[in-house]
């Protein structure tokens, strides 16, 4: 969606209380008020309420390092840092990076929440010259140091962000970024222009922090992974491959997508096509370079492209809102778009030259969190489909759970684990009953805290290894446990983890004389599928989302899941 600053001033204005309301803190040593008329638009288009605290101007230090300030009473989700790279030519260069990286360090060591840090965008003063590049003391050699070392920062930092407007700058063009005579008599360092794309990459890091964010691309074929249509045109006689006009433009195209698959987006297919025909190409073309193992779930038929994406998204369990879909028939994406608005459809430029650098500039796979287990994605997301399909065998669900040979690993909060769980907490939208993000910080706090029982779920079956796919955090409330958070993956909902989880949080209760355990159910605009999940499972209703489950009564709910280790 293309906005302009205009459309996000009037989106600013908008008043929508039933939205989430986000705390916001925006920092700059340049003018930052239009540029906080787009944020608070922007949040409009991403489905918040952005309520801001903006400092006055070039009072980032004061307001970070004095524990007194407005900043830390106004207690903010996110803090945006906007230090400009104009600011630091009249500094000395020597040790420029050095002095700057040392005062992120400090809001770091003070400052709780997460902080979206804008790198920065590079001016050549043109000094040196080119020699410039072998100087260490030249301005540009210290930019580019200091965002070297921002990445590292940020890599050892979970609650630091690196909001990249250097290669914004790259993409659009130091003319389209920055004004000097606009500069000269507002302050003001960014363009009206730049505005809306800053404000967007700043929702991009949010929305990612909060669970929002791209898992999966959902493909066509003809005309889109390779030129030609196969059934027409034959095998032998598709555009693809290196060397050949613009089959090299779909094999970039493929290759671009073969990335994102090891980074763990999701890829399917949705074609329009005989399914052999359509196979045929990826098992036998020699240029492909994708295969079939690397697509999730593979549909193609003659059907609506609109219900075949929902037989995609019920086989993978995911949102709409979690899709994209790409295709280069522009019918075929309003027919999608109609049917299915949640799903994200980009616009393609007609020269599919252009897909690439089109897709680049619409950053439609921001992440806040990696780890080893998303490079596993596909082959978990392609068993999800052969268990789909290994239930349509069985008449009743309990001999379909018995003959999957479930087995759990329940672990403690572990150095090995807290990537993927704190990347849980993040993602986990559905079936999240209080919906607490945890950062890596976190959830060591909470590993090293007495005060707290956590238990990490990893679940395999006869299919494969699912990972790490259920936590639960439990609170020490005198002879009462409180579930702080219970969040899970939606890939594995009705094969008993809810009974399997239940029964082992029970387990620990009595083992340990606690009495009862309470639970909260606080209501998200995406976790309605838990409204119910205390009743489901026995707790007595307090009123108030709030619920509790006397330990002495408990008797242990069916399941058909062993937990590793068991001889029985």
């Amino acid at each position: 969606m293309e906005l302009n600053f205009n459309h996000l001033k009037k989106l600013s204005k908008q008043n929508d209380k039933s939205l989430p309301a986000i705390l916001i803190a925006l920092l700059g040593d340049t003018a930052t008020q239009l540029l906080a008329t787009a944020i608070k638009g922007m949040g409009q288009v991403r489905n918040f309420k952005a309520e801001l605290f903006e400092a006055d101007f070039n009072q980032v230090e004061m307001q970070f390092l004095d524990k007194n300030s407005e900043l830390y009473k106004f207690n903010a989700d996110f803090a945006i840092v906007f230090q400009s790279t104009h600011k630091l030519l009249g500094k000395k260069t020597e040790n420029l990076a050095e002095n700057r990286l040392h005062f992120v360090k400090e809001i770091l060591s003070k400052f709780s929440g997460k902080i979206i840090y804008f790198n920065y965008a590079e001016i050549d003063d043109s000094v040196f010259g080119n020699f410039a590049n072998k100087l260490e003391t030249s301005f540009i050699y210290q930019i580019r140091k200091l965002n070297f070392e921002l990445m590292n920062l940020a890599a050892q930092n979970p609650d630091l962000h690196i909001l990249d407007i250097a290669s914004i700058q790259n993409k659009y063009g130091r003319k389209f970024m920055f004004s000097p005579s606009i500069y000269a008599s507002t302050e003001m360092v960014l363009s009206i222009d730049c505005l809306p794309i800053a404000a967007s990459r700043i929702f991009d890091i949010i929305c990612a922090s909060r669970g929002i964010f791209k898992k999966c691309v959902v493909l066509d074929l003809d005309n889109t992974l390779w030129g030609g249509i196969v059934g027409d045109d034959g095998l032998e006689n598709l555009k693809l491959g290196h060397g050949l006009g613009i089959g090299e433009i779909f094999v970039e195209f493929q290759e671009w997508l073969k990335k994102l698959k090891e980074r763990g987006i999701i890829l399917a297919v949705c074609s329009k096509n005989d399914e052999s025909t359509a196979k045929e190409v990826f098992e036998k073309h020699p240029e492909m370079v994708l295969k079939l193992d690397d697509i999730s779930v593979f549909v193609a038929n003659w059907e609506n492209k609109a219900d075949n994406i929902r037989k995609i998204q019920n086989i993978l369990n995911i949102g709409f809102d979690s899709i994209v879909f790409l295709d280069d028939n522009p019918a075929e994406r309003e027919i999608v778009r109609q049917n299915l608005p949640a799903v994200c459809i980009p616009e393609l430029p007609k020269d599919p030259a252009e897909w690439l650098e089109f897709l680049y500039g619409e950053n439609l796979f921001e992440t806040a969190s990696f780890s080893r287990e998303d490079k596993e994605r596909t082959k978990q997301y392609r068993e999800q489909a052969e268990r789909a399909s290994f239930e349509q065998s069985f008449a009743n669900e309990s001999d379909f759970l018995k003959s999957m040979e479930m087995e759990c690993e329940i672990e403690d909060f572990t150095k090995f684990n807290t990537p993927r769980v704190a990347q849980l907490s993040q993602r986990s939208n559905q079936f999240n009953l209080r919906t607490v993000r945890y950062s890596e910080a976190d959830i060591q706090n909470l590993a090293n805290n007495g005060n707290y029982k956590n238990f990490a779920f990893s679940l395999k079956d006869k299919f494969g290894d699912s990972g790490l796919i259920a936590v639960v955090v439990l609170e020490k409330q005198g002879k009462n446990l409180f579930i702080e958070s219970w969040f899970m993956s939606c890939r594995v909902l009705k094969r008993g983890m809810e009974n399997f989880t239940l029964n082992a949080i029970a387990e620990y209760a009595k083992e340990n004389g606690f009495e009862k355990i309470a639970g909260e159910y606080l209501p998200t605009v995406k976790n309605k599928l838990v409204e119910n999940h205390y009743r489901d499972l026995d707790f007595a209703s307090l009123g108030n989302g709030k619920f509790e489950l006397n330990v002495c009564d408990y008797a242990e709910r069916e399941c058909f899941i062993k937990t590793k280790g068991d001889t029985e």
